[in-house]
């Protein structure tokens, strides 16, 4: 039965991905422009990061392996990241920085720019602009 109010009121959500090393990951998601907002260390060594683009974050946390070294990370998902910068720009700076791209920029089938890109852990990501 539809209702007219939404049950789930989202003011903001941050995905955390736990990834493989985590300093490998901190340099990726700097390549594309995100800084760092709070780190978690212990006995000085990194443990874990919030990164902040704009108004939005995201948590890299290191494995600690108990689930294994063969687990698979990032299979069946994709973070979609929407911007107003341009693009072909933002793709420049992720290449200048040592990022490899899946895919150059490109339009898309819905009506926006945007490039792939897969981090280390192997989470992928598109990054893309709306066109008018």
């Amino acid at each position: 039965m539809a209702t007219t109010q939404e049950t789930l009121q989202i003011k903001t959500m941050m995905p955390s991905l736990t990834v493989d090393d985590v300093q490998q990951s901190l340099k990726f998601y700097e390549g594309l422009g995100f800084i760092v907002d709070e780190r978690w260390e212990q006995n000085g060594v990194l443990e874990g990061v919030t990164l902040r683009a704009g108004n939005q974050r995201i948590g890299l946390s290191q494995d600690d392996w108990k689930k294994g070294r063969d687990r698979k990370k990032g299979v069946g998902f994709r973070i979609y990241i929407e911007t107003s910068q341009n693009v072909d720009d933002l793709a420049a700076r992720a290449k200048a920085s040592g990022i490899r791209l899946d895919s150059d920029p490109h339009e898309t089938d819905w009506k926006s720019r945007a490039f792939d890109v897969t981090d280390p852990s192997g989470f992928l990501l598109t990054v893309s602009t709306p066109q008018s």
